[in-house]
């Protein structure tokens, strides 16, 4: 480790330091060594990174070093995309507040009521974490008040404006002081982040770490398929290259639904992730292919915005993009942190036209054409070692993760060890346990109170 790039390095507040150690961070990525001895100046910065990189830390952490815990008024927003990003974002932030003592983060993203939000908004949080659209509802209504604003972030700011959110950036930066610190946060540099950085930022200071970054290593494959033949030549492909987590895109959500169906008919446990379906059924999913209980996520390019799972094994295109660029944004997201992952694209005959578009984006020999390899190993390899436990009760119900995991662990119950992700939403509690220990886990909670009452528990499939 460089001494130039250890956390220790910087000013930042005792309890970070130590919290970061215990999180087990010491070396700063690349966006992390450039970006956050300016942010920590107060400076305005335009940054340039990859979705991966530990952007969300380096803003975070200058949030939270400037952070008057004591101030019950609303000191840093941060605009997100999509609610998904949203709620990773705000995750992180927490993890990285815990050491601080009642520092409140609150997300505000749509598909959910008004009415929890207002409510929790009489208590006004330190830290905002939203989208856009929902943001600018609370603020027209009056329940968020933004006068004394020290920061607001802009976290993929390109997507954000590719998916139309000018307008309502435009009416929130009515809502906001002038004497601010601005950040700017995206994964490319088009027009339109130079337009909006002129407009809402002072002198910001530039910072582009895609050069540093590791190369993304990225086998890429595509492989000759008919319309008839199409859903059993990706179960061949999830077969032969697939791993734990493997994520399917299509380019209709007819298309999901019928791989989904599919897949799941042959017993593989794969969910579908598109525009039909209500926010909680959208947590669920993602919540289940992120703890593995789920091997197979099948998606859309819209549904699957703001998506961000460690460890991904493999991404297989159902179908290709009609876009190049999208084709890139679809594989990257394996491979990541230095780990090498596959990419396998399906591709019907009518559709051959696109491949040289694609590799125009690419470096030479790449994307290899390639027949599918009968596998020599069972569907057990893409069977999911965890099982989903479904709580009725979550954080308005003042639950933690720790009292999960007390009532699981209790009296020779399921080992710790056997535990693994849980995730509070406002109602509910989501529990991954390793296959093995499901009835065990079950027995647990409808024995063992947690903070004084019981709570219905089911398996999730």
């Amino acid at each position: 480790m460089s001494d130039s790039t250890a956390f220790s390095t910087l000013k930042l507040k005792s309890e970070l330091l130590s919290n970061l150690s215990e999180l087990g961070y010491t070396e700063m990525t690349p966006v992390q060594a450039h970006a956050l001895p300016k942010l920590l100046t107060g400076a305005d910065v335009l940054a340039r990174a990859k979705t991966g990189s530990g952007k969300t830390a380096a803003f975070g952490l200058s949030l939270l070093n400037k952070l008057d815990p004591t101030s019950y008024r609303v000191q840093a927003l941060v605009l997100c995309p999509t609610r998904e990003l949203a709620d990773q974002v705000a995750k992180e932030i927490r993890r990285l507040a815990r050491t601080i003592p009642n520092v409140k983060i609150l997300s505000l993203c749509g598909g959910v009521p008004l009415g929890p939000q207002n409510a929790s908004l009489q208590h006004s949080p330190h830290i905002l974490v939203g989208t856009p659209g929902r943001v600018l509802k609370h603020l027209s209504k009056g329940t968020v008040n933004l006068k004394i604003l020290q920061t607001l972030v802009l976290d993929e700011a390109d997507r954000m404006l590719d998916m139309g959110f000018a307008k309502e950036l435009d009416a929130i930066l009515g809502f906001v002081p002038d004497e601010r610190q601005t950040l700017l946060f995206s994964a490319t540099y088009p027009h339109a982040i130079a337009a909006i950085s002129a407009r809402v930022q002072r002198n910001p200071q530039t910072v582009d770490v895609t050069d540093e970054e590791q190369p993304a290593l990225i086998t890429q494959y595509w492989c000759p398929v008919t319309r008839e033949n199409r859903c059993g030549e990706l179960l061949r492909a999830l077969r032969a290259w697939g791993g734990a987590l493997n994520l399917v895109f299509c380019n209709t959500k007819i298309d999901c639904a019928e791989v989904a169906a599919y897949l799941q008919e042959k017993k593989l446990v794969a969910v579908a992730l598109h525009g039909d379906l209500d926010q909680g059924q959208r947590t669920e999913v993602l919540v289940r292919f992120a703890n593995r209980s789920a091997s197979v996520l099948i998606a859309t390019d819209v549904a699957a915005r703001g998506l961000d799972i460690k460890n991904l094994d493999a991404v297989f295109n159902y179908a290709l993009p009609k876009q190049a660029e999208v084709y890139i944004h679809r594989i990257g997201r394996t491979a990541r942190a230095g780990l090498e992952g596959v990419a396998v694209s399906l591709v019907e005959q009518r559709e051959e036209w696109r491949l040289p578009v694609i590799k125009a984006l690419l470096p030479d020999a790449t994307l290899q054409q390639c027949e599918i390899p009968d596998a020599k190993r069972s569907d057990d390899s893409l069977r999911p070692m965890m099982t989903t436990i479904q709580i009725d009760g979550g954080r308005k119900n003042k639950l933690r993760p720790g009292d999960l995991l007390g009532a699981l662990t209790a009296e020779g119950g399921v080992r710790a060890e056997a535990v693994g992700s849980i995730d509070l939403v406002d109602k509910y509690s989501y529990v991954a346990v390793r296959n093995a220990q499901v009835a065990n886990a079950l027995r647990q909670l409808a024995s063992q109170p947690i903070k004084g009452r019981r709570y219905r528990a089911r398996v999730r499939k």
